[in-house]
């Protein structure tokens, strides 16, 4: 039988990710969106790529949440992006009433999926997720590691004319500006970064990643990245639904791993069948540590700010500090 997967949103990112999952061919998608005609038309539209590529997933579009019943991947890239005048508490309470509401919905119509969250403030949103939906820890995980990673993996092949394929680096903690990239652990072909770069630059190249998303936004005008993001979506789905098992950096509810309690936060989480399998706790330097607290502190604040205005998200949304999960 073949796998089912939800998209939710489908703007730039979501059928960006439609299209990407359509041509693995394993697994059949549903891209939903509140537009009328916007899903079904690129439904469509991704349909009819499939002779000229060579896939047989069936691509359907839905304003509703009755076709996505019984998804084994439910992908919720729902909200908006921040407007002139806006505050980011205003931008916060918004997609948190926005990402409560699909995910209520998505949930009850399958709910044995695993929730991956590409919504913004991705590690807040998550935490809303994680409440709303009643689902253990373990399937609700948020994207954000790996597309911080990647940019950071590719500015460093830039800066030393290298592939890619040999930059190896992570790059943990909360999606923005109190991400962490593991600097220590980074090598190229094994060689040590420092080697290689001196550290007025690799602190340039880092400054960059951590402003990756808006330098795209201040590009292209009309709206932030989407081609890396799908792509990162894509790789975790694929550690889900074909089991790799692979480590990949990952916002999970943490439980005490790296000293951190009760809040999303970016770490290495081996990936397989029914979502999170484990968290891979590394030997971090003391200053990689002490960063990777002060980022799930920052993620505290905002969802702190979400619980002194629930009754603004929805009356029936639930607490979201001392969450219970399995």
């Amino acid at each position: 039988m073949r796998h089912k997967i939800t998209v939710i949103g489908a703007g730039y990112v979501g059928g960006t990710l439609a299209q990407r999952l359509a041509d693995r061919d394993y697994a059949d998608i549903v891209l939903v969106d509140i537009v009328p005609g916007l899903p079904q038309g690129k439904a469509l539209d991704i349909l009819q790529a499939g002779p000229v590529v060579g896939f047989d997933s069936h691509v359907i579009g839905t304003n509703g949440y009755e076709e996505t019943a019984g998804s084994d991947v439910v992908v919720v890239t729902g909200g908006i992006a921040r407007k002139t005048g806006m505050s980011r508490d205003d931008l916060l309470m918004i997609n948190a009433g926005i990402v409560a509401g699909v995910v209520r919905q998505a949930a009850a119509a399958s709910p044995e999926a695993v929730l991956i969250m590409v919504s913004n403030p991705l590690d807040a949103m998550a935490q809303v997720a994680l409440a709303v939906s009643g689902f253990p820890r373990k399937r609700v995980i948020g994207m954000a590691g790996i597309l911080d990673t990647a940019r950071f993996r590719a500015f460093v092949a830039q800066e030393l004319g290298a592939s890619v394929r040999d930059v190896q680096a992570m790059v943990l903690g909360g999606h923005g500006d109190t991400m962490v990239p593991l600097t220590q652990l980074t090598t190229v072909a094994g060689v040590p970064i420092a080697q290689l770069i001196a550290p007025e630059r690799l602190e340039q190249i880092v400054q960059r990643t951590r402003n990756g998303g808006a330098e795209i936004v201040g590009l292209i005008g009309i709206t932030s990245a989407y081609q890396a993001p799908s792509a990162a979506v894509a790789q975790m789905v694929d550690a889900i639904l074909l089991d790799t098992r692979q480590i990949l950096p990952c916002s999970i509810h943490l439980e005490g791993e790296y000293g951190i309690n009760g809040v999303f936060s970016g770490v290495p989480a081996r990936l397989g069948t029914g979502g999170l399998v484990e968290v891979v706790e590394v030997d971090l330097a003391a200053s990689d540590r002490a960063a990777l607290v002060r980022s799930a502190a920052s993620v505290e604040e905002l969802v702190g700010v979400i619980e002194r205005n629930r009754d603004q998200v929805d009356k029936a949304l639930p607490s979201l500090l001392g969450i219970h999960s399995l």
